[in-house]
């Protein structure tokens, strides 16, 4: 075994012993046992509220804005009051997100989905059809939107008599059933939350995907699901730092506080977790852009001594390759990451040719399993690149023929995972369901197979899928449109 592999591997063991911090547990949810983190909250809600410790620090920063952490969680909790006051949102009810990335996007997440109603983030990329799929499918109760969704889904709204909170409206809102994002939380503070009573196996979000097929699937996962793919990530960041301890100590040596640039979609699992909730519970600062444009990020990372840019490895490479980058000051940037799509070899040469102690890497997985398989930093990616990084240790890994047979360790086949992160299944969609959650196991799509240093490796896709920035497109997708 490698250094580097095995410096992870001391880590891990290190980190999950009985009595650490991420100890390990055997769980059993229906029928199915499981490996999981012992020490987690029982919600969504008590796993977030850690993030109210930060107070008067800044949260978010947007076009000249600033969101201290106190700003952000008063707003949540209007928001909350707000839905079940005047709207009668109660426990399981959907309530969807059709915007583009706002502060706004954030505080209607989480109060959403601390509320004990069912979060549904669209994807505000699509057009009028798309995302009136997805809110009659989820049988939305009310939608918080931006003008520009608003403008294309009023209309059908009013014939739903469904609500709409509208945020940062350009126009009068004319609409009975719509309200200013402003005026919905109007007034309200210092009130008490009335938040439902939950369970770990409540349903919590219902999460979009595209897949083979023309309309996308609602992967619907659990409070569970998604408090130990949270603690997946932090237990990969702090086993990550164990095993890179030069890394980190540049990183320190630096007097920059962490930060983080948001280029990416909210509504993918990548942009939700990795950046914006990790980022509220451990006190680090987004700084949100308005549209992805590399020369303006080169611009913010200078300004505002940003030390983490992850994002798709081509909107990374952009930045490394943008005629400004040896002109402008990079020296806070830090941290690099690559998620979204398969790492080109060209990713991990610009990356450490151009930042002086980079602390570059990539992850593997997808909204079905909430992010969480694999993912290596620093040594580990410099020393395989190509891989998708080390297996989580509450992660069980197979490959399988096209029958479904378990193939030996190291043999390429159809990847299929198990851990407490894999959803519940597909919202409305039976036969899909059965389909991809097989006796726990989640039946991905993808062709690749693990090392003999548990270093997961992707090879191919199973059935055709165009990647597109990141984004799953249906091939019938293309086709339908083709045809309309």
């Amino acid at each position: 075994m490698s250094d580097i592999a095995q410096l992870l591997a001391d880590a891990s063991s290190q980190l999950t012993q009985e009595g650490a911090p991420y100890a390990l547990t055997n769980l059993s949810v229906g029928g199915i046992d499981y490996r999981t983190f012992k020490a987690v909250p029982n919600s969504v809600r008590e796993l977030l509220d850690v993030g109210r410790h930060h107070g008067d620090a800044c949260f978010v920063e947007y076009e000249g804005e600033e969101w201290s952490f106190n700003r952000f969680y008063q707003h949540t909790d209007a928001i909350a009051y707000q839905l079940v006051n005047r709207y009668g949102i109660q426990k399981g009810d959907r309530v969807a997100i059709v915007m583009r990335n706002f502060p706004e996007w954030m505080t209607a997440y989480v109060a959403i989905i601390s509320l004990g109603a069912i979060v549904v983030p669209l994807n505000s990329w699509g057009q009028k059809d798309e995302l009136l799929y997805g809110i009659n499918d989820c049988s939305a109760k009310v939608v918080f939107c931006d003008q520009q969704r608003f403008n294309l889904i009023s209309d059908e709204l009013v014939k739903m008599d469904l609500k709409a909170v509208v945020a940062r409206p350009s126009e009068t809102i004319s609409s009975n059933n719509a309200e200013s994002y402003d005026n919905f939380i109007e007034g309200i503070s210092g009130i008490e939350v009335p938040f439902f009573e939950v369970t770990p196996e409540d349903s919590a979000m219902i999460m979009y995907t595209s897949g083979t097929t023309g309309h996308p699937k609602g992967v619907v996962s659990s409070n569970r699901n998604i408090i130990q793919a949270i603690m997946s990530f932090e237990f990969g960041a702090v086993c990550s730092a164990m095993a890179n301890p030069k890394a980190i100590a540049a990183m320190m040596a630096s007097g920059n506080p962490p930060s983080s640039l948001l280029a990416v979609p909210l509504f993918h699992v990548s942009g939700c977790y990795a950046m914006f909730l990790l980022s509220l519970r451990g006190g680090r600062k987004i700084v949100m852009m308005y549209k992805w444009d590399a020369g303006k990020a080169l611009e913010l990372i200078e300004q505002k001594k940003i030390t983490t840019l992850s994002a798709v490895p081509t909107m990374i490479m952009d930045v490394l390759e943008h005629p400004d980058f040896d002109s402008t000051d990079t020296s806070s940037l830090f941290a690099l990451g690559g998620g979204g799509a398969a790492c080109p070899p060209r990713f991990a040469e610009l990356a450490h040719q151009k930042i002086d102690n980079v602390y570059a890497g990539t992850g593997y997985g997808m909204t079905e399993n909430n992010a969480t398989c694999s993912n290596c930093t620093g040594e580990a990616f410099r020393y395989k690149p190509n891989s998708a990084g080390v297996l989580l240790p509450t992660v069980e890994f197979k490959t399988c023929d096209e029958s479904g047979n378990e193939l030996e360790k190291g043999a390429k086949g159809e990847i299929w995972l198990r851990s407490a992160t894999i959803a519940q299944g597909y919202w409305n969609n039976p036969e899909a369901t059965a389909e991809t959650f097989i006796d726990g196991w989640l039946v991905t799509g993808d062709i690749g197979y693990l090392d003999d240093e548990n270093f997961v490796f992707i090879v191919d896709r199973a059935k055709d899928i165009i990647i597109r920035g990141g984004e799953n497109i249906a091939a019938a997708e293309i086709e339908g449109c083709l045809h309309d």
